[in-house]
């Protein structure tokens, strides 16, 4: 369930609540006017009014705890109901991030060029910062190169490859395996997966 969908479900429930209580209230209160009016007539003073009807104070307080246990509740359980919206907000841009020739068929795309769907790898690729790119084209191309060569290869310094490598590990995109004083590098059986087929 969308997060702002939720939220909104849940503010109009909150403000029903609040509405509710509100009509409650000064219904009430209108009867203790009554009462008291009519027990000032009648000469027994307010006394008439106490003893008919709940006190309107009563309905507010009312109002105020079951509005704080709905919201309350809610947001302890949203998180585990809701998907966050900056999930969709940042899918949004990635699936665009080809420009209008994305939306062309198969059938319009010219005989030479490749697309996303036929290589799931390009579309990994594209979707990555140059920087990133830069590194993990030369490892899907021979994977178990060595940091050193992948700095050479591409024209980065070594804490730049270092970084950078780190953090498509961390992302599951490619693992090192130690080799002396340097690493070498492999795709993600994943990545790797989608490269062959």
């Amino acid at each position: 369930m969308n997060r702002r969908r939720a939220d909104t479900a849940a503010g109009l429930l909150v403000a029903a609540i609040f509405l509710f209580g509100g009509v409650l209230s000064w219904q009430a209160y209108q009867r203790q006017q009554a009462f008291e009016q009519m027990g000032s007539m009648m000469g027994m003073g307010s006394s008439m009014g106490a003893a008919h009807g709940t006190s309107p104070l009563w309905y507010v307080f009312g109002t105020l705890f079951v509005s704080a246990v709905v919201g309350g509740g809610y947001l302890l359980v949203r998180d585990e109901f809701t998907s966050p919206d900056v999930e969709t907000r940042s899918q949004a841009p990635a699936a665009n991030a080809d420009g209008p020739e994305s939306t062309a068929s198969p059938a319009e795309q010219p005989a030479g060029e490749t697309t996303p769907e036929s290589q799931p790898q390009a579309r990994v690729l594209d979707l990555l910062p140059e920087d990133e790119r830069r590194l993990l084209e030369p490892v899907l191309s021979s994977p178990g190169l060595t940091q050193i060569e992948l700095r050479d290869r591409s024209d980065f310094s070594k804490s730049k490859v270092s970084q950078t490598v780190s953090a498509l590990e961390k992302r599951g995109l490619l693992y090192r395996e130690r080799q002396g004083r340097t690493y070498r590098v492999y795709p993600s059986d994943d990545l790797e997966q989608n490269q062959t087929s």
